[in-house]
């Protein structure tokens, strides 16, 4: 039946159906019994949960049509539920433990990367599992009445707001959307604006965000702030009249300095970037690991770090040798540490809390913004050189083929014996060691690259999805001006550490799965058959074929990328494969993963900087018995709400760093506009055309009402946009001379005119067939804003 409505009456339908008793959905069995009737205990607990707004026994009774002794009845079968626990009482209103009433106080957490604000219940007993999570839908109440959104239903991240909540049941998972009704307290946090100055002192801050409040600021609370400054204030309460009063708290510089840009992107996506004193306090607090209780010295053997140039923690040690089995010639043992952070961050505690709301680190160009205090994860938590440090080690063995044979888990002290840069143990490897390579060529360097040729054996053999998509790296001057975008080059040292961490997360996934312990997941499901559709008809253009049905391997696109590998089209292709793929996520349902094609991974080898990882680790020390700060059963209740949080905050992160570098690269481009530039065409749509400019890795756009005197026909199968008379047109990865003719720095938006001429589309590409509506070129119309310049 149709969960939260009470059954319709048995026999046939008369008339139409009475409001509120839809028929059940195709497929669904009815229970049979007539309205009147008493309904058994599990309608009743699934109508609890569905209705938290009408839950008293009166409406109960009423919904179900129970009349005389049969309400009898239901007040004594609701007792035996409430003594059973099943349900509690609040006043007059029933609802099932775990639900969130009608009404309920809610605090905002984060931004999801749609924009919507996520927030939990003010208040959770543990004993009841998860706290649930909470999509906030801002009102519109001011809008639909030609107005402005009010501050008082205008909320923000930090603040505790009275909400009424509704919720949806699909199967066995319920989940839950809020309205605003009243804002109760307003965020403690620091608020981002431009300050602007106002005759005779003081100033306002200006929002930086759409749905951002205006602040006052008196005269002795600017903190020298001049005009045009971007500031971080904190709030002052609201004047009886006139705008809410802020305190600067810091002046970030000038909002047209690059140093502005990240902040902007922090804030405007909610990432915690402040921690809070009582973490603060816990970090500075938190004492070495000692060697006592059962961890394992491993001091003695060489492990290294080999990392960026500029990391500043260090969270994985690497160590290989040959196996010295007579059963395993040519095998190798390779060895990974892990930095042990759930050592110092124990579940429930200050640090934990925090952890979970940042998810994870985020990375710009000038700034880091870690989920761990710097005492943490900078330093107790760094496997730093010659430092004893403690770790949760994996020994692998391999045979001469790359099968693993065996795998354990270890609680150790370590010490690295070296702290080296991918350019630096490369270097060595290629006969060119330095003072501190030198010596550790022949016992670690050469051994480890040895491992790498056998595991690389295994991996050829797997063929994970082979994309190639060059990541680029912003380079900024001491000043914080972009100084120039490079593509680094990707060295065998990069690609041994890869294989290293890949194994270690199956390891520490068959091991949980040996077990029976819940863990959460690295999960990237195979691409949905619509995906796979649209790219198999854009192949078909190309002459290009990709086998039909739903059990498509990674190895199929890798045949596929392999076929295109210095053609023309090569870039098209990696980004058309690029976007069929389904998206990463973290889940205590193991799906596998079609990327890696591995049906088994977890992520393991990061804690300082994933708070998955982190879960992971306490999974294992707890599974294997290996001490102190394993995972609680309240943890493994929560692990499904956890998973969609910090994969919330993932995308949240890449979301803002991606912004940055819009915002960076627009800001570094604003004073060229009416140059020409060397693009591609890295985007299609109906409205016009994305170019990348691979000189600096960011996009700008060309809207199709600049692209000539011609209709332009947008052509999904092609990725096309198709002039209707002339034939000429543009093509997703043409090469293709850009005009740059405006620039938004703030918001990273950059409008270009298209130099190059369009060029003869292959046959068929004029047609309409899933296309989109003709465009005509011509003069750009007034008042019509330039795209933003990212897919």
């Amino acid at each position: 039946m149709t969960l939260g409505h009470p059954p319709r009456p048995s026999g046939p339908k008369t008339g139409k159906p009475k409001p509120g008793t839809p028929d059940a959905p195709a497929g669904e069995e009815r229970p049979q019994f007539r309205r009147g009737d008493l309904p058994d205990r599990d309608t009743i607990l699934r109508f609890l949960g569905e209705n938290p707004d009408r839950a008293s026994k009166r409406d109960i009774a009423k919904a179900f049509g129970l009349k005389g002794d049969t309400r009898a009845e239901l007040k004594d079968l609701l007792r035996e539920l409430e003594d059973e626990g099943l349900i509690e009482r609040d006043r007059k209103m029933l609802r099932r433990p775990g639900t969130l009433p009608a009404v309920t106080v809610i605090e905002i957490t984060m931004r999801s990367p749609d924009g919507d604000l996520i927030a939990r219940p003010a208040e959770w007993l543990e004993d009841h599992g998860a706290a649930p999570v909470v999509t906030v839908r801002q009102s519109n109440a001011g809008r639909d009445r030609g107005k402005s959104r009010t501050p008082s239903t205008a909320a923000g991240i930090g603040d505790k707001v009275l909400a009424r909540i509704f919720a949806t049941t699909h199967g066995a998972k319920t989940t839950y959307t809020a309205r605003i009704m009243k804002i109760l307290d307003r965020r403690e946090g620091l608020v981002l604006g431009v300050f602007r100055a106002t005759p005779g002192g003081g100033g306002r801050l200006m929002p930086i965000e759409r749905r951002g409040e205006e602040f006052a600021i008196d005269p002795d609370s600017t903190k020298d702030a001049k005009d045009g400054d971007l500031v971080e204030v904190e709030t002052a309460g609201t004047a009886r009249m006139g705008l809410p009063r802020a305190r600067v708290h810091t002046v970030l510089g000038s909002v047209e300095g690059e140093k502005a840009i990240s902040m902007i992107a922090i804030h405007s996506h909610g990432i915690p970037h402040v921690f809070p004193a009582e973490v603060l306090k816990a970090a500075e607090e938190a004492r070495s690991a000692p060697l006592a209780g059962g961890r394992e010295d491993w001091r003695r053997m060489p492990l290294v770090t080999i990392d960026p140039s500029d990391a500043k923690d260090h969270d994985d040690a690497v160590f290989a040798e040959e196996d010295p089995s007579p059963d395993n010639p040519g095998g190798i043992i390779a060895t990974v540490a892990i930095a042990d952070v759930s050592w110092y961050v124990r579940p429930g505690s200050a640090l934990d809390r925090e952890a979970l709301k940042r998810g994870n680190s985020a990375y710009f160009p000038d700034r880091v913004v870690p989920m761990l205090p710097e005492r943490i994860s900078n330093d107790l938590c760094s496997l730093r050189q010659g430092e004893d440090r403690p770790a949760l080690a994996l020994r692998m063995v391999f045979s001469a083929e790359g099968r693993k044979i065996s795998h354990h888990f270890h609680r150790v002290m370590i010490k690295s014996a070296a702290k080296l840069s991918y350019q630096q143990a490369q270097a060595a490897i290629d006969g060119n060691p330095d003072d501190q390579t030198g010596p550790l060529l022949e016992p670690v360097l050469k051994p480890l690259w040895n491992a790498y040729a056998v595991l690389k054996r295994e991996r050829n053999r797997r063929q994970p999805l082979d994309l190639d998509m060059p990541e680029r790296k912003i380079l900024l001057t001491p000043e914080g001006k972009v100084d120039r975008v490079i593509v680094p080059e990707r060295l065998d040292a990069h690609r041994l550490i890869e294989e290293f961490m890949i194994q270690a997360n199956v390891a520490a996934a068959e091991t949980l799965e040996k077990r029976r312990q819940p863990l959460i997941y690295r999960v990237h499901d195979q691409p949905s058959l619509a995906k796979q559709e649209v790219l198999r008809e854009f192949l078909g253009t190309l002459g290009l074929s990709l086998a039909r049905g739903a059990a498509v391997r990674a190895s199929a696109f890798n045949g596929i990328l392999a076929r295109v590998s210095g053609e023309p089209h090569q870039i098209m292709v990696n980004e058309m494969v690029l976007r069929s793929q389904s998206q990463a996520i973290y889940s205590p349902e193991n799906l596998g993963h079609f990327g890696l094609n591995l049906m088994k991974y977890a992520h393991f080898t990061s804690p300082i900087r994933r708070y998955a990882d982190l879960i992971v680790h306490r999974a294992l020390v707890g599974s294997l018995g290996l001490g102190e700060g394993g995972i609680t059963p309240a943890e493994e209740a929560q692990l499904e709400d956890i998973a969609a949080e910090i994969s919330v905050t993932e995308r949240r992160a890449m979301a803002a760093e991606r912004d940055t570098v819009d915002r960076l690269v627009a800001h570094h481009l604003a004073g060229r506009i009416g140059e020409a530039f060397d693009g591609r065409i890295s985007g299609v749509t109906k409205s016009g055309l994305f170019i990348s400019l691979p000189q600096f890795g960011a996009d700008g756009f060309v809207p199709v009402s600049t692209l000539g005197l011609d209709y332009y026909i947008y052509d999904e199968a092609h990725q096309a946009l198709t002039g209707q008379k002339t034939g000429l047109g543009y093509r997703l990865g043409d090469s293709v001379e850009v005009k740059l003719v405006e620039v938004i720095p703030l918001a990273g938006s950059m409008r270009f005119e298209m130099l190059s001429e369009g060029h003869k589309m292959p046959a068929g590409a004029k047609s309409f067939h899933k296309s989109g509506r003709a465009r005509r070129g011509g003069p750009k119309k007034p008042g019509t804003r330039p795209a933003r310049g990212r897919r």
